[in-house]
């Protein structure tokens, strides 16, 4: 007598492919190297179109890094006195960590200004910086790629010399432990803004994924920051083919949205 068949059984929702990744980026967790895409142990390899969501850890490690590197701070002597003198602007504008940025594309993902940013304030002296504060920002997109992220890291105060402060930062993030300077610096003012900006492009490797991060950073009387955007495409982009004129219009519209006057 013949055995009937085994009973079927209809795939379960383990055996599903997941949705695409950017549909989980509404809950705005990180993953960072060692860790998997919501939050669960890594399976293998993560798939290329996540390494951005991967390399967030080191490029806020670059950008944070600049108050160490780069912003160090005036800071007042044993005596009361400040170590700076005379000549400082009048402070008549703030930082802040908007709940998004580029016109409602960004939503912040973490506000870091009194953690990384107050570390950076505290780690060295500056003479021509009077009254510094932090304000530090991680942002998230999702796009049809993937996740997108955007980290801003400045601080405002009286900022004796803008064009040096500016240059410090972008050579403390190139300094930064695990980044390499693909494309020097060079002084970009987009059209009719009347603003000049200092942009260059890092590179950092990560389990042997090369990511390209280009980065801008502006400085005036009262405010300065570095911002850098990577998205899917951008990741891979090779260094040189950067288009930094447009990474400048992103950061000015990154410092009209953040940038508030005092009061």
């Amino acid at each position: 007598m013949s055995m009937p068949p085994p009973p079927q059984h209809s795939p379960g929702p383990y055996g599903s492919p997941p949705p695409p990744y950017h549909q989980h980026q509404h809950q705005h967790q990180q993953p960072y190297a060692g860790q998997g895409p919501w939050g669960y142990p890594p399976v293998g390899p993560p798939p290329r179109k996540n390494r951005t969501g991967m390399v967030i850890g080191i490029v806020l490690a670059v950008l944070a890094g600049l108050g160490v590197a780069g912003f160090a701070v005036n800071r007042l002597s044993e005596d009361g006195a400040l170590a700076s003198g005379d000549g400082f602007p009048k402070a008549e504008y703030k930082l802040t960590v908007p709940k998004t940025l580029l016109n409602g594309e960004y939503e912040l993902a973490q506000d870091l200004s009194q953690t990384q940013g107050k570390e950076a304030v505290k780690s060295g002296r500056d003479p021509k910086i009077r009254n510094p504060e932090p304000a530090v920002g991680q942002y998230t997109a999702d796009g049809p790629q993937g996740m997108g992220v955007l980290v801003f890291s400045g601080m405002y105060g009286q900022f004796k010399d803008p064009a040096n402060a500016r240059r410090k930062m972008l050579s403390g993030a190139a300094d930064a432990e695990g980044a390499s300077l693909a494309v020097p610096a060079k002084d970009i003012t987009p059209a009719g803004s009347g603003i000049t900006l200092s942009c260059q492009v890092l590179t950092t490797t990560e389990d042997g994924a090369r990511t390209t991060v280009p980065m801008c950073a502006w400085a005036d009387e009262n405010t300065g920051a570095a911002v850098g955007v990577i998205t899917p495409e951008s990741a891979s982009q090779a260094p040189a083919s950067v288009d930094l004129a447009k990474v400048a219009e992103t950061t000015l519209k990154v410092r009209a949205e953040a940038r508030t006057p005092i009061g």
